[in-house]
């Protein structure tokens, strides 16, 4: 069973860092693409940041470019979100997920529970 857990968050001000981790299990984690979505209160569910399997190719939407950095550790399991010069807009609920490399939520099957950031102006 994949399991994928995220921790890091929590509640800044604007202008701060935070770095979010995604612990996966139950999966051959080298062999996935890794995404970074998030959900803003009332907002659909957004692609900010995708790595494919070995770290070559990245994509990020507009909105995060210079400011957030996606990361992935396959010897640990591990994706990391480093979020830099965060603003109140980017207040959301953050998932993890696995699947293959693409900004749709459809091309990822398994999906972490998520972590709640919230910045403050």
């Amino acid at each position: 069973q994949v399991h994928l857990v995220e921790s890091g968050g929590g509640l800044v001000h604007a202008g701060a860092s935070l770095r979010l981790s995604c612990a996966a299990s139950g999966l051959t984690f080298g062999s996935y693409a890794m995404g970074w979505f998030r959900q803003a209160t009332g907002q659909v569910r957004e692609c900010v940041a995708v790595i494919d399997w070995n770290g070559a190719s990245t994509y990020y939407t507009d909105s995060v470019k210079g400011r957030f950095t996606i990361s992935r550790d396959n010897a640990k399991n591990t994706v990391y979100l480093q979020m830099d010069t965060l603003k109140p807009e980017d207040t959301a609920v953050y998932y993890c997920a696995a699947g293959a490399f693409g900004k749709d939520a459809s091309n990822f099957g398994a999906w972490g529970q998520g972590t709640q950031v919230t910045v403050s102006s």
